[in-house]
């Protein structure tokens, strides 16, 4: 019973979210971060892209990729999922990045698949991520009008 239970807690996200869709609500338990829930205990803000959708689309699977034991498992035009792995018990959480090409922002949601916390574990990943994103977008040249 025990192996049945664990077996069907193990299964990753099944659909893919397009851009103007939402991502999945996170649930009362804190071990889930995402750019669109309304409380604060799940709740990070999005980040801002000024360039072109598919090189923003490029940008998030990299930082997604910079993270340790973290794997691309779908990728869709203007949507990105990956699998992060913990290091020692091997406990699986999903993530999902929104390239929101009409807003020109990452939305996204990062959830442990069992359990009830994290030990911050999501946030802590996330604020990496859009850290990763939210740099190489400060760096980006500006490009001046033609006159």
């Amino acid at each position: 019973m025990t192996l049945l239970t664990l077996s069907a807690c193990s299964g990753s996200i099944g659909t893919v979210v397009v851009p103007g869709q939402s991502l999945a609500p996170c649930p009362a338990s804190p071990n889930c971060i995402a750019s669109e829930a309304r409380d604060s205990v799940h709740r990070m803000p999005t980040v801002p892209f000024d360039d072109a959708p598919v090189t923003a689309q490029g940008r998030a699977r990299a930082a997604l990729t910079a993270e340790a034991r973290t794997s691309i498992t779908l990728e869709a035009p203007g949507y990105v999922r990956a699998e992060a792995t913990s290091l020692l018990f091997r406990f699986v959480d999903d993530v999902e990045i929104v390239v929101d090409s009409t807003a020109r922002l990452f939305r996204f949601r990062s959830a442990s698949r069992i359990g009830r916390g994290d030990m911050g574990v999501n946030r802590a990943r996330m604020t990496r991520v859009m850290e990763r994103l939210r740099a190489v977008t400060a760096s980006a040249p500006t490009v001046s009008p033609v006159r």
